[in-house]
């Protein structure tokens, strides 16, 4: 059974604002899903309606074989979250922070155990009013780990953190997909939904518009392939415009760099260039995550790159 189960989930906020729109949507244990799309799309709605806060208009959600209408605090014991705006109370130290969610999930996590996971053991007894943003994210992420969760809700989890501290998490949710715990993740960093997810599903004015694996996704639209060749000598004319599918060319000093219209077509430009110049080197690249977000939920260009950074 799935751990996550939506069914034609709707939600109205007065004033006729539809922000969610027939939500259909089923999530198995142990995976890990990234949630995209554009602010006002709808995640932060559909989040708040997964974790009891908020009532659906109509359609029915279950989490852990729940429904969310029902009594659901129990089942919110076993859920991790950590929320995108958080609040830390400055005067209680790290330690603190974790004693008290284990208090409230009745879990008998060790307290420095879990801050020498985030990466922060070091500052178990400082007052977090003094903690850095990456502290407090890493802080916040120890604090939905307590009790072993069944299920990680994470919204912008990497927000605050350096690159180093964004490896650590990465491999901290994939140590705990690999014991079984699923990983509902909602990020704007395209890049890090892409490194270490195995589903996504995009959001556009309320409807989820995509849902599947990226490589299937950039099946599905045809999203651009480019090849990256280095040749001993670059002729004068390389003749690419004559080749079906090549949408665009240029050329780097050695490079060739061609932008395809699928992955088939990277091929034929290989066995073209080769009777031209003699190749030294090959690169294949596929359409990125954020070419295929951009084609999805109509954002510009500079608005996907908004939400890539």
């Amino acid at each position: 059974m799935p751990l996550i189960e939506v069914n034609n989930l709707k939600k109205k906020f007065p004033g006729d604002v539809l922000a969610v729109d027939s939500l259909s949507l089923s999530i198995e244990e142990g995976e890990i899903f990234g949630f995209l799309g554009p602010n006002g799309a709808g995640k932060s709605t559909t989040i708040n309606i997964l974790l009891g806060f908020v009532s659906p208009t109509s359609g029915r959600a279950t989490v852990l074989g729940q429904d969310v209408q029902n009594e659901f605090a129990a089942t919110r014991k076993r859920i991790g979250v950590l929320p995108e705006g958080y609040s830390l109370y400055d005067r209680l130290t790290a330690r603190e922070h974790i004693e008290w969610v284990a208090r409230t999930k009745e879990a008998d996590d060790d307290p420095d155990s879990i801050l020498r996971r985030v990466g922060i053991g070091d500052a178990a007894d400082r007052r977090v009013g003094g903690f850095s943003k990456g502290m407090s994210q890493r802080l916040a992420f120890g604090m939905a780990l307590v009790g072993d969760p069944d299920l990680l809700i994470l919204d912008e989890p990497s927000s605050g953190l350096d690159p180093t501290g964004m490896q650590e998490m990465r491999d901290t949710i994939r140590e705990e997909a690999n014991t079984g715990t699923t990983v509902f993740f909602s990020s704007h960093i395209l890049p890090e939904v892409e490194a270490v997810c195995d589903r996504v599903g995009i959001m556009s004015d309320g409807q989820l518009v995509a849902v599947d694996t990226i490589d299937t996704l950039r099946e599905q639209v045809g999203g651009t392939a480019r090849i990256v060749l280095t040749v001993d000598t670059v002729p004068d004319s390389l003749g690419l415009e004559r080749v079906d599918g090549v949408r665009n060319f240029g050329v780097d000093g050695k490079e060739v760099r061609v932008d395809c219209h699928n992955t088939t077509v990277k091929a034929d430009v290989v066995r073209h260039i080769g009777e031209h110049a003699d190749i030294t080197d090959i690169i294949s690249e596929e359409s990125s995550l954020e070419e295929l977000f951009n084609r999805y939920t109509g954002e510009t260009s500079e608005a996907a790159t908004e939400v890539a950074q």
